[in-house]
């Protein structure tokens, strides 16, 4: 079960000052806040264009008509509103045994969550577990529905593993070109999350990857024999349980496959134009939202 530090009144009011940044084109619906560079209803005037035949006569300058003897059309800016998707790491790796993690986790998808609503686009949580992503709320819009779903967030569990390209895969509202999908993750899995990557490339979306790691996690500071248990064993008697005798050796060995392991994630994502951000826990969340976030350029 998770436990909150985070989700509070205070927390929210605090990222009121905040909105999501699309940086793409956008195909989503009406009615958001969202600048795209197409021409469309809205009551803030951008720029002339010379009447076509089948244009609508209502829109046609008549001051411009007086002047020149030609007929102009008005263009207004286009405001859409988009699909925010949080797909969440709910296996035991993201905070079995260490519940500040998974209440990282949480606000940092709580927070993007509020700005998605904030700004009147359309938001979705999807908890992956096995196979599967979760999406128990439904597609929210407005911050009632918000609130509703965080008054459950601390009650959830974090147990066994996630295949993330399972669970983003054959999630079946993945809308085309419309917004933004978030994978909340610490990424220590042996499932293929690369593909996960490029199937929402596929469909256009603007991603962003989010990795929540512990301070340990980044740098242990071991010694002498010890039990490493992995959280996502089924069993004590799996493979992947050890007991071992740590050195400096070691030590440095794991420093460098760190290194390697966070760098190879960035090089991806930066050969698709995917936003990556490593954190840790230690790190305040605002540093991340109004730091790191501002600096990939997600944040406005």
């Amino acid at each position: 079960m998770a436990e909150s530090f985070y989700l509070n009144d205070k927390f929210f009011s605090r990222l009121e000052t905040l909105a999501l940044n699309l940086r793409t084109s956008l195909a989503g619906y009406f009615g958001g806040k969202h600048l795209v560079s197409t021409y469309g209803q809205t009551v803030e005037f951008s720029d002339f264009r010379e009447y076509q035949l089948g244009d609508d006569i209502r829109r046609i300058d008549w001051n411009l008509y007086s002047r020149f003897e030609k007929y102009f059309l008005k263009l207004f800016t286009d405001e859409r509103q988009m699909q925010v998707q949080i797909f969440l790491d709910c296996s035991a790796s993201m905070g079995k045994d260490n519940p500040k993690k998974s209440s990282y986790a949480i606000a940092a998808a709580a927070a993007l969550g509020f700005l998605a609503v904030h700004n009147m686009d359309k938001l979705s949580f999807h908890l992956m577990r096995g196979n599967r992503a979760d999406n128990p709320f439904g597609t929210m819009i407005g911050k009632k529905a918000f609130f509703r779903a965080m008054g459950t967030f601390n009650d959830l569990e974090f147990t066994d593993d996630a295949d993330i390209e399972a669970c983003v895969t054959s999630t079946p509202d993945t809308s085309v070109n419309n917004g933004l999908t978030i994978i909340i993750s610490d990424f220590f899995t042996e499932s293929n999350w690369k593909k996960a990557v490029d199937y929402l490339c596929y469909k256009k979306r603007q991603v962003l990857l989010i990795q929540v790691m512990t301070p340990d996690e980044y740098d242990p500071n071991y010694d002498g024999r010890v039990n490493l248990i992995d959280s996502e064993a089924e069993d004590v008697s799996d493979f992947r349980n050890m007991k071992v005798k740590i050195t400096r050796s070691m030590q440095k060995a794991y420093e460098e496959a760190m290194a390697d392991f966070k760098q190879d994630i960035k090089d991806f994502c930066s050969r698709r134009g995917v936003d990556f951000i490593s954190v840790s826990t230690d790190t305040p969340i605002e540093r991340v939202l109004f730091g790191e976030l501002l600096k990939v350029g997600i944040m406005a």
